[in-house]
């Protein structure tokens, strides 16, 4: 990514600020993928994360409905807008999210098992992709960790091959190692291609993968098997 990195910022030590917050905010400010989105508008470097796996894989080419979730700050959906003003997309999140012009943003937990149905009726249609960014909080044991993140990633794919039309595709954040071998067998039961891959854009002291499934080969393809 271009942009150069300009004179590097140091932040001081305020007093009552932990030593850990002055790194982040440092690292923050010396971000060029941070600076990049202030500058063009996306509320959250993670946009770039999107761009980068748009480009590698070709997954908002021609999309016409989009679930986003775990949709906040927004940077995934305003992407998907900017790349087609007329794709309905509707995001879900436990966190509050600002607004976004011609999407539809439910405040609630993917997890309640109402979420999927609601989503489902504010789309009204067969989804081309699923998008997750979700992260389960994390409390620092890596299996407890990967264990969380998983359900997700599970419970995700799942809602995925009750909307996704034949030829969709699902995108899921996963952690170091990617998604474990069961959900992978998994996601090659009900798509013609899973990969995993680590956009330039996350950082790379971050332990943080996706997981691309793509060819969706729908729910009566995979009954009759």
């Amino acid at each position: 990514m271009s942009g150069g990195q300009g004179p590097r910022k140091r932040v001081r030590t305020a007093k009552g600020r932990k030593v850990s917050s002055t790194r982040w905010l440092e690292r923050q400010l010396n971000d060029p993928y941070v600076r990049k989105a202030k500058a063009e508008g996306y509320r959250s470097r993670a946009a770039y994360k999107l761009l980068e796996l748009d480009e590698r894989f070709g997954l908002l080419k021609g999309v016409k409905a989009v679930v986003d979730l775990g949709i906040a700050p927004g940077g995934w959906s305003q992407v998907v807008k900017r790349r087609s003003a007329k794709t309905a997309v509707v995001g879900i999140d436990l966190l509050p999210t600002d607004p976004i012009e011609g999407v539809t943003i439910l405040q609630m937990d993917f997890m309640d098992d109402a979420a999927p149905d609601r989503l489902k009726t504010e789309l009204g249609c067969q989804a081309d992709i699923v998008l997750s960014d979700m992260a389960a909080n994390t409390v620092g044991h890596p299996q407890t960790d990967h264990l969380r993140t998983m359900a997700l990633v599970e419970a995700g794919m799942l809602f995925a091959t009750e909307v996704l039309r034949p030829g969709g595709a699902y995108v899921a954040k996963v952690l170091a190692g990617g998604a474990d071998n069961n959900l992978v067998a998994e996601l090659k039961r009900h798509f013609t291609t899973v990969k995993h891959a680590k956009p330039p854009a996350s950082r790379k002291d971050s332990s943080e993968w996706y997981v691309i499934a793509q060819g969706f080969k729908g729910v009566d393809v995979v009954e009759a098997e």
